[in-house]
């Protein structure tokens, strides 16, 4: 086995979160920290251009490739399941969009009893990670590792939809990321003039200059070793060969909602009927982990449109698509610039919320399912997700093999106020297609289509058009509580030595999108990292 000696800091998965540890970590001089990535680096053309996440996930250069269980609240369906497996994990291949999330979800988590997770707590560690393009003030920052700005085109049948929505009662506003983003407004992206910008660029990249940083890829780790209660080291394979590192100080999982808890079940740390079934011997008992897996799923509703440019009728043509790459090259903008949703509006899907409770991703195309061509007819989607689920589901490894994807079964639409939810946001969307703004284009609904009328049709439908949005969290819960995976500095109850930081840990789902709150994650992981050294330090020290 090879020896790739030892650190005072592992850290598995150089995503979103562990890019930013790294940083972070190896700012200290007095430390050696070793990141490790089980797929490449990002060195691949398509990570850089924004729309390549068409052509990222689903690639195994570039995709874990996982898929969903059959989900009896998507009709029996499977979904495909894209997790980065490149340097920049998620940050390389997702839609881009930066959204905090609303105040209120993080101070229902110092609700919980976690103490120092509360908005106010968390929104220095947003404005420390940002880079805005514009804005320099009490709640946005700059020169931070995540560049922020606007994207760099817009469509006419968009600024209808907004308008639309206007008519229906949700502001135009300017800024989602202000604690409360009830409104209607275009994405801001994580780009740079018109090219992505991951955390590899934002956070990497400086900091791999530093000599006590060592970076490896396509390592895949494969079992944490736990001695006397303590993480003491990591088996992984690098390039294929079994190797093993030495934990000095703390080995941190920043694997991810399905890549943490795998590797604990594999290392024998979860739940004992769990680990019986697949094959693993018990390590330490931890019945939680795997379970709370929580993700937002999309309801896709499609309307057919008239007198309106969408990129249906571009890429249909040898001369819009000439046109599209032109624009590209030329000025980095157009098409080829765009998120995958550029459009986004937070609404109430019952007058009764107190916030917004569903988000829309409004997009200027349709097609049947992912990776399918666009239709030849001119249409958008108006997909729109519940923010704040109820349904809980759960990751579990099936096999000691870590080269077996582990069973993800998010129990989509499990109960009945999310069956409601998605009813009612099904007929708000309705509402805002048939608003004034929208006449001249003569919305005409594809899906699910005009026949679905009472709560349990539209429920059955939003089992047919869902699809996850790609955020899954909640898998290595955080919490006050003895059941909770991890406790409100992170560190895995019961062992020593071991702390994760990453998505997995969210107790709650936030309202919006999830990069954004895993890297303010990371952020404050690193800081009470550090702090635990210095005062482990000082108390070695005293007489």
């Amino acid at each position: 086995m090879q020896d790739l000696g030892t650190w005072d800091y592992v850290i598995v998965g150089a995503g979103s979160a562990g890019c930013v540890l790294a940083n972070r970590l190896s700012e200290d001089p007095n430390v050696n920290v070793l990141l490790l990535e089980a797929g490449k680096d990002d060195n691949y053309i398509w990570v850089h251009i924004p729309v390549g996440y068409l052509y990222c996930m689903g690639n195994p250069r570039t995709d874990w490739g996982f898929h969903t269980a059959r989900d009896p609240g998507l009709n029996g369906r499977s979904l495909m399941y894209p997790r980065g497996k490149v340097i920049g994990g998620c940050s390389s291949i997702n839609g881009m969009i930066y959204m905090r999330g609303q105040a209120q979800d993080y101070d229902r988590w110092r609700q919980f009893g976690l103490s120092g997770w509360g908005w106010d707590d968390v929104l220095p560690y947003f404005k420390k990670s940002e880079d805005h393009y514009d804005l320099n003030d009490d709640l946005h920052g700059q020169g931070g590792g995540v560049r922020v700005e606007e994207q760099r085109l817009s469509w006419d049948i968009l600024d209808a939809f907004r308008e639309a929505c206007a008519q229906s009662g949700i502001p135009k506003i300017d800024d989602f990321n202000r604690g409360d983003n009830f409104g209607a407004s275009y994405f801001q992206v994580t780009q740079r003039s018109g090219w992505r910008w991951n955390v590899a660029k934002g956070f990497l990249r400086p900091a791999m200059k530093r000599p006590n940083l060592r970076v490896i890829t396509q390592a895949h780790a494969s079992r944490i070793v736990v001695e006397n209660s303590r993480a003491s080291a990591l088996e992984l394979d690098v390039d294929g060969a079994p190797s093993k590192v030495t934990v000095a100080g703390e080995l941190v999982l920043s694997a991810g909602a399905i890549g943490s808890p795998q590797l604990l079940e594999l290392s024998g740390i979860g739940h004992p009927d769990i680990l019986a079934s697949a094959g693993v011997d018990v390590a330490h008992a931890m019945p939680s982990i795997g379970k709370n897996l929580q993700d937002h799923l999309q309801l896709r509703t499609i309307f057919k449109v008239q007198n309106a440019v969408t990129l249906n009728q571009m890429v249909h043509s040898w001369f819009g698509k000439a046109k599209i790459g032109l624009q590209y090259a030329l000025t980095r903008s157009g098409p080829m610039s765009m998120a995958p949703s550029q459009l986004g509006v937070f609404a109430k899907s019952d007058p009764s919320f107190e916030a917004a409770n569903v988000e829309y991703h409004v997009q200027p195309l349709s097609l049947d399912k992912f990776g399918d061509p666009l239709h030849r007819f001119p249409a958008i989607t108006a997909s729109v997700c519940n923010l704040r689920p109820e349904s809980r589901g759960h990751c579990h490894i099936t096999s000691p093999n870590k080269a077996d994807q582990p069973e993800i079964l998010p129990n989509y639409l499990s109960t009945e106020i999310d069956r409601k939810v998605a009813a009612d946001s099904i007929r708000l969307t309705r509402e805002i297609m048939s608003a004034p703004a929208l006449a001249i284009h003569q919305p005409e609904e594809y899906l699910p289509g005009a026949d679905y009328q009472s709560d349990a049709q539209l429920a059955q439908a939003a089992g047919d058009i869902g699809t996850t949005i790609f955020h899954p969290v909640g898998t290595c819960r955080m919490g006050s509580d003895a059941q909770s995976v991890v406790d409100d500095r992170l560190k895995l109850r019961g062992i020593n030595g071991l702390r994760i930081a990453d998505a997995s840990i969210m107790p709650a789902i936030t309202s919006g999108n999830t990069n954004a709150p895993t890297i303010m994650i990371a952020e404050k992981a690193a800081d009470m990292i550090r702090e635990d050294r210095r005062q482990m330090a000082a108390s070695v020290r005293l007489p």
